[in-house]
């Protein structure tokens, strides 16, 4: 289903345009910082044969490295059609078409329609939708065991660089706006939804933490 919001639809354009740029970076470059340490966090609270669940999963490196090292299999999210795509070719040139799925769409607005996994990812997600609290709610029902996400952080320079995108955003008349979320208030969300924090880590922009059912 497609995404009918205007927010949506401008960020599914945004970052289709970058789409094989990020595929490409990707494989010269590897991952980001900020994605490594997501990752050393699932690896220690564990995910061998788990279920994955990726919002926003991009060209899907992060998912497929975790299919590479143990996990089950994953399906992926993306309001992008041209990061589908990427991911649906990243998955056959290293064999793992096999075990992933892939949809375009809107997760805040068919979140029902996903069948709950093991592990749930959101990698620089959630500063992409204005109603933080809607896309952590509905994403973290569908996470059974460990949520793991990734947002910038709550400081000067990051607020600040938000305004100077959004400016930028509204001269090419694009809808999509990031946003910078107070990580206190998502910590707070997921204890009530019953996960506990077990990991956190972060670079100079982006902070990563991971959780699990408690």
């Amino acid at each position: 289903m497609p995404c009918c919001c205007p927010h949506s639809q401008s960020a599914g354009r945004f970052f289709s345009r970058f789409a094989r740029h990020y595929r490409r970076r990707f494989r010269k470059k590897g991952f980001e910082p900020s994605q490594r340490q997501l990752l050393e966090g699932i690896e220690r609270v564990g995910f061998r044969d788990a279920t994955l669940l990726e919002i926003g999963s991009g060209v899907g490196a992060l998912h497929q490295a975790l299919l590479q090292r143990g996990a089950a299999s994953a399906v992926g999210v993306d309001l992008a059609p041209a990061m589908i795509e990427e991911a649906e070719a990243l998955a056959r040139e290293d064999g793992l078409a096999g075990r992933t799925r892939y949809r375009v769409g809107d997760f805040v607005e068919e979140a029902e329609t996903f069948e709950p996994a093991d592990l749930v990812i959101l990698d620089k997600v959630i500063c992409c939708y204005p109603d933080a609290r809607r896309i952590v709610e509905s994403s973290a029902a569908r996470a059974r065991r460990t949520y793991a996400y990734s947002i910038p952080r709550n400081r000067w320079f990051t607020r600040l660089g938000m305004v100077c995108v959004a400016l930028a955003l509204r001269l090419v008349r694009s809808d999509f706006r990031p946003y910078v979320h107070d990580p206190e208030e998502i910590d707070a969300w997921l204890s009530a939804a019953g996960f506990i924090r077990r990991y956190e880590n972060h670079t100079i922009a982006w902070l990563a933490r991971v959780y699990v059912r408690g």
